[in-house]
């Protein structure tokens, strides 16, 4: 298998991995300030969600529609644009007293905008690797990093929010696109569009449909519109285990934990062929573990809980990687948005589900045993059927 360093060799790669590991960063404590802030204004489950589903529901229309630019806009003028209207968007968080209307507005845009920078962010992470063990190591490599950059923003969020406020991290947070934009800029090479006249606005959203394989796989992996309930409901499980605000950023941190370790074991000691069968059985894994929160757990039972969840989730580096290496790089753009599209919704609903459900049982914590025991009843039938599908080698989608 290549070595990380190999990875890390190409300028390319390194321009877009730093970039996009420092605008994540920024995000998590922006997620942090906003889960504090809209929380201790209201003191609802469902508010509070609600706005955290803000930055999930937007993506249906940016994901369907604006990530097509990733395959007929320079990918690295999109990815230079994108992020300069986030950090603008980000900064006009920061006004005091901004009404909560129109503060979810504010988050909703920069998920729009967010949809065709992430198309364009993976599109452009295949086009600088010809060799596909390459690729693969530096899927692992953005998913640790990214999770790395996930739980320092989360870990410590709380007590930085504290520190600093809220209208202070989100100002934070709106530099960080800012920088991330001049390192795509200053590393990136410039290429010109990707889609030739023989690829439509929506052919890769019309490939998705049409192959089983990578309807299989898209199906596994929005299996995380389940599994990140607990990320939205992380403000009243803190209050419900009786534990301070600052918990929060712990309870949003243990699942990227847990996404590391299961990455970094995965990538340096899994081979490719047998991750692939390995998809289907941790993707039924993933949700059931939180069924024990049936149990009303301690807070460092919860957070093992949560930790191991995320450990079994890594698989969906291995989904990613499989779609994106299956399909051809004029549509790329195109799938990649309608993936991510669709897997942010399904999260902004189940985020948002999981809020009500909550609200109405008066328990975050049963609320997040509902969603495992959903995600196993799920998750089993597609289970086998990637087992059947996998079995058939050289199988390779057509546009």
């Amino acid at each position: 298998m290549p070595r990380v360093v190999d990875v890390v060799a190409n300028p390319e790669f390194r321009g877009l991995w730093l970039a996009e590991a420092l605008s994540i960063a920024g995000d998590q404590l922006a997620k942090v300030a906003l889960a504090i802030m809209v929380y201790d204004r209201t003191e609802s489950a469902l508010w509070a969600a609600l706005v955290y589903a803000m930055t999930f529901l937007p993506a249906l229309a940016g994901g369907l529609g604006l990530s097509q630019l990733a395959d007929r806009v320079p990918r690295r003028t999109l990815l230079v644009g994108s992020a300069l209207v986030q950090a603008a968007l980000v900064a006009l968080m920061t006004i005091p007293g901004m009404p909560l209307v129109l503060l979810c507005a504010l988050v909703f845009l920069v998920s729009l905008v967010s949809a065709p920078a992430n198309a364009a962010q993976n599109a452009t992470t295949r086009d600088v690797f010809d060799d596909d063990a390459l690729y693969l190591r530096s899927q692992d490599l953005r998913g640790i990093t990214m999770n790395v950059m996930m739980l320092l923003g989360l870990a410590g969020g709380g007590v930085l929010v504290t520190l600093i406020g809220t209208r202070a991290a989100l100002a934070i947070d709106a530099a960080t696109f800012v920088v991330a934009a001049w390192l795509v800029y200053a590393g990136v090479t410039w290429r010109p569009s990707a889609a030739g006249d023989e690829h439509g606005w929506f052919d890769g959203a019309r490939l998705m449909a049409s192959d089983k394989k990578l309807r299989v796989l898209l199906g596994l992996a929005l299996l995380a519109g389940l599994t990140v309930v607990p990320e939205g409901l992380a403000a009243p499980l803190a209050d419900q285990l009786g534990a301070p605000n600052h918990a929060v950023g712990w309870l949003l941190a243990a699942d990227p934990l847990g996404f590391i370790i299961g990455a970094f074991v995965f990538s340096h000691y899994v081979p490719a062929h047998v991750r692939l069968r390995l998809i289907g059985p941790l993707a039924v894994a993933s949700p059931a573990v939180l069924i024990a929160f049936v149990a009303q757990p301690t807070m460092p039972f919860a957070l093992a809980l949560l930790a191991l969840s995320g450990t079994t989730g890594a698989y969906i580096l291995t989904v990613i990687a499989t779609v994106n290496t299956s399909v051809p790089n004029g549509v790329r753009g195109s799938v990649i948005g309608v993936s991510h599209a669709s897997l942010r919704v399904v999260q902004g609903l189940g985020v948002a589900l999981g809020g009500a459900v909550a609200e109405w049982l008066g328990s975050a914590s049963h609320t997040v045993t509902i969603a495992g025991v959903l995600g196993v009843v799920i998750a089993v039938p597609l289970a086998a059927t990637w087992w059947q599908l996998n079995k058939t080698p050289g199988h390779r989608p057509t546009p």
